[in-house]
């Protein structure tokens, strides 16, 4: 698959939902997006930056020397959108593990936070594509109940597809030609088959293209050593470009140097360098204060400097199976007897029986970004030590974010950029 000018980020979740043997949102209220200070989003971007680091270091913790790429946001709003059907104990761990202080936030305020959020992500924009949308398949003897389809529908956009069960060839080939329909194409094979007891499912998608604001020239191509860790090198095509500024530092205590390029439009990335050998160091202090701190410190003039900047071109991808993970972050009920979804229908009990999760990365020499900022302090950076030339010839961090909502739309961790 060669790309042609631009970066895909691509995310699809999957949930499953089977048969096993009150809390409910305030009405929703339709508003158009805005971007100020008082915007329903920013009161849901501190919790989802949370969750997103927090998952990063359970999925880190498990596969140490792996790449990771996922949308801590996707992940998020499914999860936050069937949190409207849950009820009791079950509810309440969806949001709390989510990152949301139930005594601080309302259920009502999430929801409209992620209206917000989504809805800004949304709008149409000719220098930056970002798709975000979620879809029910339902069994045609499934009925919902009214509440649940109308919030999820109002907050989350969500669209609905009755589809006979007992074709689960059919139903998989549905599910994967909506998929590949929202994506461009990228995903086309996402449900390979589904089991006889489902009766539900929940896709949630992002699709994001963009543009580097300073693209790299095609013409400065080459082949170059990647060090994957001491005993391993592989050969990577490495795009190369020494004319334009960019914001970038080398922090004085934490062992790594931080590069941000802009999208054109409202998008940004951090890439983060470890120093040779400081991986795990910086990897350990990867928190929400400090991608704030570095977001906030590379929007000074100080720190916008020429660059001799070497960046690799490549794709990898994440792909998880979040019924495994996420009870380890506190969603525990859900994907047992216990799970009370009594909220969706009155047909009997639900569980959720597969969660899976599925992003990729897509980088060339007309890029793409997104970003977020926050305001934070200089005390313990400075510049690169060499200030005129950044090479990403080793594993290093990408974080992605919006503007608009100060959200992280991507996180992850390039180690081998030759494995998909």
């Amino acid at each position: 698959m060669r790309l042609a000018d631009h970066l895909l980020l691509l995310l699809v979740g999957l949930l499953a939902f089977s048969h096993d043997g009150q809390g409910h949102a305030d009405e929703h209220q339709q508003e158009d997006p805005g971007t100020g200070e008082s915007s329903p989003s920013l009161e849901v971007a501190p919790s989802n930056t949370d969750f997103a680091l927090r998952f990063y270091h359970l999925v880190a913790s498990q596969s140490p020397k792996s790449n990771i790429f996922f949308s801590p946001l996707s992940i998020s709003a499914a999860y936050a959108m069937l949190s409207l059907g849950a009820r009791s104990d079950t509810g309440t761990q969806i949001l709390e593990s989510l990152g949301f202080n139930l005594t601080e936030v309302s259920e009502s305020a999430i929801h409209q936070g992620f209206q917000h959020l989504l809805s800004t992500l949304s709008i149409p924009d000719d220098k930056l594509e970002t798709r975000v949308g979620s879809a029910l398949f339902l069994c045609q003897n499934l009925h919902l109940l009214p509440r649940f389809l109308n919030d999820t529908l109002g907050f989350y956009g969500s669209k609905v597809f009755p589809v006979d069960c007992l074709d689960l060839e059919g139903t998989a080939q549905l599910i994967n030609n909506h998929v590949k329909e929202e994506t461009r194409g990228k995903i086309d094979d996402l449900v390979s088959r589904l089991s006889r007891d489902v009766v539900m499912v929940l896709v949630n998608y992002i699709y994001f293209k963009g543009l580097w604001e300073k693209p790299f020239s095609r013409s400065k191509d080459y082949t170059e050593d990647f060090y994957v860790d001491e005993k391993t090198v592989v050969k990577v095509p490495m795009m190369y470009q020494d004319k334009h500024h960019h914001w970038y530092l080398h922090d004085r205590f934490v062992p790594c140097s931080v590069l941000r390029m802009d999208y054109k439009g409202n998008a940004r990335a951090l890439f983060i360098l470890p120093d040779k050998g400081k991986v795990e160091q910086v990897e350990e202090v990867l928190t929400p204060e400090m991608i704030a701190r570095w977001n906030n410190v590379l929007q000074k003039s100080s720190f916008y400097r020429k660059l001799k900047l070497y960046f690799p071109k490549f794709s990898i991808s994440g792909s998880y199976d979040l019924e495994e993970i996420l009870p380890k972050l506190g969603i525990r009920d859900l994907f047992s007897g216990s799970a009370d979804l009594s909220g969706i229908t009155t047909q009997g009990s639900l569980r959720v029986s597969n969660s899976f999760h599925k992003a990729i990365l897509e980088v060339d020499e007309a890029g793409t970004q997104a970003a977020a900022s926050t305001t934070l302090t200089t005390a313990f950076l400075s510049v690169p030590r060499d200030r005129y030339l950044l090479r990403f010839n080793r594993p290093f961090f990408v974080v992605i974010l919006s503007t608009d909502t100060q959200s992280i739309l991507f996180l992850g961790k390039v180690v081998n950029p030759k494995k998909l």
